[in-house]
């Protein structure tokens, strides 16, 4: 049981969602150009340029409380969920309509893309919405958790003061991309019932017509 007001937590570093925000990008821009709303460049400069000036706005630790950086995080998470969202709904409807693909490691790639981004993306939907994102975690965490990790429900595993962070969250993205459950984190909240539900239709439908059409290839 936590109580209600915990000792502040050492804020985690920005460098780490940076670097896999900005890797989602160099990924999105590597799809095929029939894969991707045009112009191709649009959606990845506009969350690059987010992306850098949340950066410049809070280089190191994410522990400042601004409703702009705020608006700027999640707006650059929304334009990576756009792009994302296009090429996996252009390449199942291209593997339904039986698109002529004589490649399967072409394929494999690119579904294997379009599921590593969407595995970065709702990790940091997760991150930036669990508690009211990572600054609020760290100086008022009591106020609300919409994601029980197991040492929120065990004492001698919750240090003073732990907070999850992106690692956290990434592996919580990654176990119910691929096994379709969120593994031992519980979602509290009905946004993060909905917004799992919601990945695991995605990873599934991606991996199973993906994997699918490449054996009928080989």
């Amino acid at each position: 049981m936590i109580e209600q007001r915990e000792p502040a937590g050492v804020a985690e570093r920005r460098w780490v969602a940076a670097t896999a925000a900005l890797g989602a990008l160099a990924l999105q821009l590597s799809l095929p150009a029939h894969l991707v709303l045009p112009p191709r460049w649009l959606l990845p400069a506009t969350g690059l340029a987010l992306l850098v000036g949340v950066v410049i706005a809070n280089p190191d630790r994410c522990d400042r409380r601004s409703m702009g950086l705020r608006r700027a995080s999640i707006a650059l998470v929304a334009v990576m969920s756009i792009a994302n969202a296009a090429s996996a709904a252009r390449l199942i409807d291209g593997l339904l309509s039986r698109m002529e693909i004589a490649d399967a490691r072409f394929l494999l790639r690119v579904g294997a893309t379009i599921w590593v981004i969407n595995v970065v993306v709702f990790a940091l939907w997760y991150w930036e919405l669990d508690g009211g994102g990572p600054a609020r975690r760290v100086h008022d965490y009591a106020v609300r958790i919409d994601l029980m990790f197991p040492q929120h429900g065990n004492a001698e595993f919750m240090p003073p003061g732990w907070r999850p962070q992106f690692v956290d969250y990434l592996y919580v993205s990654f176990t119910n991309a691929i096994s379709l459950s969120p593994g031992e984190t519980s979602p509290l909240a009905r946004w993060t019932k909905l917004t799992m539900m919601l990945q695991s239709a995605v990873s599934l439908g991606t991996l199973a017509l993906v994997v699918a059409r490449a054996v009928n290839v080989l």
